[in-house]
C-alpha cells in the first residue's frame, strides 16, 4: 500500500491516483484497489452520499468492494472535513479512520493506493492530522506536485514533513493541472535534483482527462522494485 498526497488541495491527487491504478491494472495485470477514507463535497444519491473522486478510484480498481469500504467518511458540504465532521458530531480521529479500514479485504489487492485529502497536514480536529493515518500504517508516500509557481517550495516542504514523520517518499509525479508554468524545464530539473526520490512521470495538461491518457505518462516500475 502507498499513501498519495499532494502539494496542495488542487494538485490533481485523484487524477494521478486513478492513472497509477490504471497503469498497474492494464500494463501489469495487477489486482488494484484505490481508497479515499475521508472525502467532503459529496452528492446525495439514492444509495447515500457519494464522492466523485472516490467513485473514480473505484472505477479503476479491479478489486470491487462496497463503496463504504473505499470511502468510510463522506461529507456533503465542500468544506474542510474536520469542520464538516464537527458539525455532525462525527469522530474522524486517525484511530477511528484506521479502525474503519478492512485490511482483510485490502490484502486481496497487490497494488493498493490510499488517497489523502488536501495536503499532507490536512486537519482532522483536536490538533490531529490525516498524515497520522499514514504514519500509523507505516506506508510509503507518493507526492503529486502541482507544477505551478511555488511548486518547488511546496514540494520540498511536503517531502521534509513526510521524512520528519518517519516515512519514505516512494516517488513523485510532476502534474500539470494547468498549462505549463514559465520555465517549466528549469523548475523540473531543480526538483529532480532536490527531491531525492524517483520521478514517476510528467503528466501534461489534459484538456479532456482520462486515467488511460494520464497513465501513458507514468512509470510505476520504481514502485514495483521494492516490496512494501
Amino acid at each position: 500500500m502507498f499513501f498519495v498526497t499532494g502539494t496542495d488541495t488542487d494538485s490533481g491527487k485523484t487524477a494521478i491516483t486513478a492513472a497509477l491504478l490504471h497503469k498497474a491494472r492494464t500494463s501489469y495485470g495487477m489486482r488494484t484497489l484505490g481508497l479515499k477514507p475521508v472525502a467532503s463535497g459529496c452528492d446525495q444519491t439514492e444509495d447515500g452520499l457519494r464522492n466523485s473522486d472516490a467513485l473514480l478510484l473505484k472505477s479503476e480498481s479491479s478489486l470491487q468492494l462496497d463503496y463504504q469500504a473505499i470511502n468510510p467518511f463522506s461529507f456533503e458540504p465542500a468544506i474542510a472535513p474536520h469542520i464538516a465532521a464537527a458539525d455532525l458530531g462525527v469522530d474522524i480521529s486517525p484511530e477511528t479512520i484506521v479502525a474503519s479500514l478492512d485490511f482483510t479485504q485490502f490484502s486481496m489487492a497487490n497494488f493498493c493506493l490510499m488517497e489523502g485529502a488536501g495536503g499532507w497536514r490536512l486537519p482532522l480536529g483536536d490538533n490531529r492530522f490525516l498524515s497520522e493515518v499514514a504514519t500509523a500504517l507505516a506506508v510509503p508516500v507518493i507526492i503529486v506536485v502541482n507544477m505551478r509557481l511555488g511548486a518547488l517550495n511546496h514540494a520540498l516542504l511536503t517531502r521534509d514533513a513526510i521524512i520528519a514523520d518517519g516515512l519514505e517518499v516512494a516517488g513523485w509525479v510532476a502534474n500539470n493541472v494547468e498549462q505549463p508554468m514559465q520555465r517549466y524545464q528549469e523548475n523540473l530539473s531543480s526538483l529532480k535534483e532536490m527531491m531525492q526520490a524517483p520521478l514517476l512521470g510528467e503528466v501534461p495538461h489534459l484538456a479532456q482527462f482520462s486515467a488511460a491518457a494520464a497513465a501513458q505518462h507514468l512509470d510505476i516500475t520504481p514502485l514495483l522494485k521494492k516490496r512494501y
